[in-house]
């Protein structure tokens, strides 16, 4: 018999960030977009909404991806994360990754 030991290692994907800098105030217009066709939830959470698992969740297109678009005050930077599926993911594409209390990473978002 053999024994498996599982070590949970947390997804990093390659997502689609796009910024929209507003001229007439100092926001950003931020669309998340997460290619995925398997998943049923996908949330992002971050240093913005106070870290909350439930307030910006994206939404499902017919092509399987998940997309949403946020409003975030300039210049500031911004840690978050994807939580797909209860999985939290972090995003390659991102501005950086950035050292967690949790001997993990969160991605970094710089406007």
């Amino acid at each position: 018999m053999i024994d498996l030991i599982l070590h949970y290692e947390p997804k990093t994907l390659i997502m689609a960030i796009k910024k929209q800098y507003l001229k007439s105030k100092p926001v950003c217009k931020v669309t998340f977009t997460v290619p995925t066709d398997d998943a049923n939830e996908v949330v992002v959470a971050g240093s913005f909404n106070d870290w909350n698992e439930k307030e910006f969740q994206l939404k499902k297109l017919k092509n399987g991806s998940f997309k949403g678009t946020i409003d975030l005050e300039v210049p500031k930077k911004y840690e978050f994360r994807y939580i797909i599926d209860g999985v939290w993911t972090n995003d390659a594409e991102a501005d950086g990754q950035v050292a967690n209390s949790l001997n993990s990473e969160n991605s970094i978002l710089d406007l």
